[in-house]
């Protein structure tokens, strides 16, 4: 038997520079969106003709921030994160090769200088390696009388508030990310938090775009405390960093 050696064909642009805060699943957080740019010599208009008949694709993609090494069992979220199941019978990272597949909606594609597509509901890590780009077939993909075993449908969803100062400090960078807000709730109404948090006093924080979120959750809803934008302090990466959205 032989082994492979897989190549990136290109690589995210995500909302994400850490791993905290990502929705749990693809599609969950509508505005998130990205961008995949082709590496050469995949970055030709011939390679993605047609593309454009498709609204979603199937990204085939690399855990490449996972670390440890695989792992037989794991402790999924949706269990609380305290019992068990076959890695094959979950989402984990933590697999022989590390190896995931995304489902995304396809909003754009530009092939004006090699190829860009523009995505939405994106799930993946900011410089996430994508190994392969195929087209969503809802007639063979999509199975209505599928069982999902424990995973019987979406997580529940948290309501979102913010704190007056908060929501000034929102609109400050509406003008750099558009949809901030709306994505913003997507992302904390489905609790972000490690499966066995319970301090509803803790104030948590993530990385989205260049802004620090802080917040906490009581039983039934996440509260934006604080919206940090980068400063001069931090190198300035407001100034250098292109704002984009849908």
């Amino acid at each position: 038997m032989s082994d492979f050696v897989l190549s990136p064909i290109g690589y995210l642009e995500t909302p994400f520079p850490d791993r905290f805060g990502i929705p749990r699943q693809a599609r969950l957080a509508p505005h998130a969106v990205g961008r995949l740019r082709l590496l050469r010599p995949y970055d030709r208009a011939e390679a993605v003709r047609g593309l454009e008949g498709f609204s979603h694709l199937w990204l085939s993609f690399i855990f490449h921030r996972s670390a440890g090494g695989w792992s037989p069992t794991v402790r999924p979220p949706r269990l609380g994160g305290n019992r068990r199941v076959g890695v094959f019978a979950s989402r984990s990272p933590f697999r022989p090769n590390p190896i995931g597949l995304s489902l995304v909606e396809l909003t754009a594609i530009d092939t004006r200088t090699g190829v860009v597509l523009d995505l939405a509901g994106v799930d993946l890590l900011d410089g996430t390696p994508v190994i392969d780009i195929k087209p969503y077939l809802p007639f063979v993909d999509s199975v209505a009388q599928a069982r999902s075993g424990f995973v019987p449908g979406p997580p529940p969803r948290l309501a979102v508030e913010f704190r007056s100062s908060a929501m000034a400090q929102l609109r400050q960078q509406s003008l750099r990310w558009p949809h901030l807000e709306e994505l913003l709730t997507e992302v904390l109404a489905q609790d972000p938090r490690p499966a066995y948090a319970d301090d509803h006093e803790r104030v948590y924080g993530f990385r989205l775009f260049d802004l620090e979120i802080r917040w906490r959750c009581t039983a039934l809803q996440a509260i934006v405390e604080e919206i940090v934008a980068p400063t001069a302090a931090d190198g300035g990466r407001a100034e250098r960093q292109e704002p984009w959205g849908v």
